[in-house]
């Protein structure tokens, strides 16, 4: 209850505060748009279908080229995790193009595959890939070695050994790296979406901008906020609070 009165209090501010300087007119209502601008241009766009088609277009891209870059992560971060000539030659650069902002890889999806869905998948994919991956590295090389001598003195060995004791073991760092992953693919779908005007929500946003239309902006932001915070809280804090769960770090009850 407590926290709920206080999420309740600080959005009613915020809504406050935008309402007030919306009405003192500080800046031009094209500009600065009031709340109920913004709700009307939610509405339209639900009414007339437009942000379903983009929410449903964005949804489909942004969720092949993150399942691409989770396989990919998964099987490149095993690697690096068990093999000392991968972690030495290919972990030092992989760490490095993690800081490249995504969309350093636009111009060079342009070329291999020109204006088209691949070329916005390759840069979803290289958005999310290296979390996945050095996600995955990690969980293998800070898990506990006694997991392993304890599941080798089992019995367990090969394939065995890795999935019903290696992986659960390393879940905490796989959901981790799943989940700064799927943040880091939607940013770079909205991006790419931006630069390249087709179906999703990142040409409804460059619509908007170019008609002067800052309601329609604003409430396409809303929109994609809206979209990350309820993956977020449906996928990924579910799986972190069964695993807190398991691994005994929270109360099941």
């Amino acid at each position: 209850m407590k926290r709920a009165a206080r999420l309740i209090v600080f959005y009613a501010g915020l809504f406050g505060s935008w309402t007030l300087l919306a009405e003192l007119k500080i800046w031009p209502p094209y500009l600065f748009p009031t709340p109920s601008g913004v709700g009307e241009a939610l509405y339209a766009g639900f009414q007339d279908h437009s942000f379903l088609i983009a929410i449903a277009v964005s949804m489909r891209r942004v969720l092949i080229g993150y399942a691409i870059s989770v396989v990919l992560g998964m099987i490149l971060g095993l690697g690096l995790g068990t093999s000392r000539f991968l972690e030495e030659t290919m972990g030092g650069l992989l760490v490095s193009l993690q800081s490249l902002p995504s969309i350093c890889w636009w111009p060079l999806a342009l070329l291999w595959f020109g204006l088209s869905q691949n070329a916005i998948l390759f840069v979803v994919v290289m958005g999310s890939l290296l979390s996945v991956t050095l996600a995955m590295e990690d969980g293998r090389k800070q898990m506990p070695k006694i997991y392993g001598m304890a599941g080798r003195n089992l019995g367990a060995s090969g394939f065995q050994l890795f999935w019903h004791v290696l992986l659960p073991a390393s879940l905490p760092f796989i959901v981790s790296g799943l989940k700064q992953g799927w943040a880091f693919a939607w940013r770079s779908l909205i991006t790419a979406e931006m630069l390249y005007l087709s179906l999703g929500l990142g040409q409804v946003l460059m619509m908007g901008r170019d008609l002067n239309d800052m309601s329609a902006v604003i409430a396409v932001m809303i929109l994609i906020i809206a979209i990350g915070y309820v993956v977020d809280g449906l996928v990924f804090k579910s799986m972190e609070s069964r695993l807190q769960r398991r691994w005994g770090l929270t109360s099941s009850t």
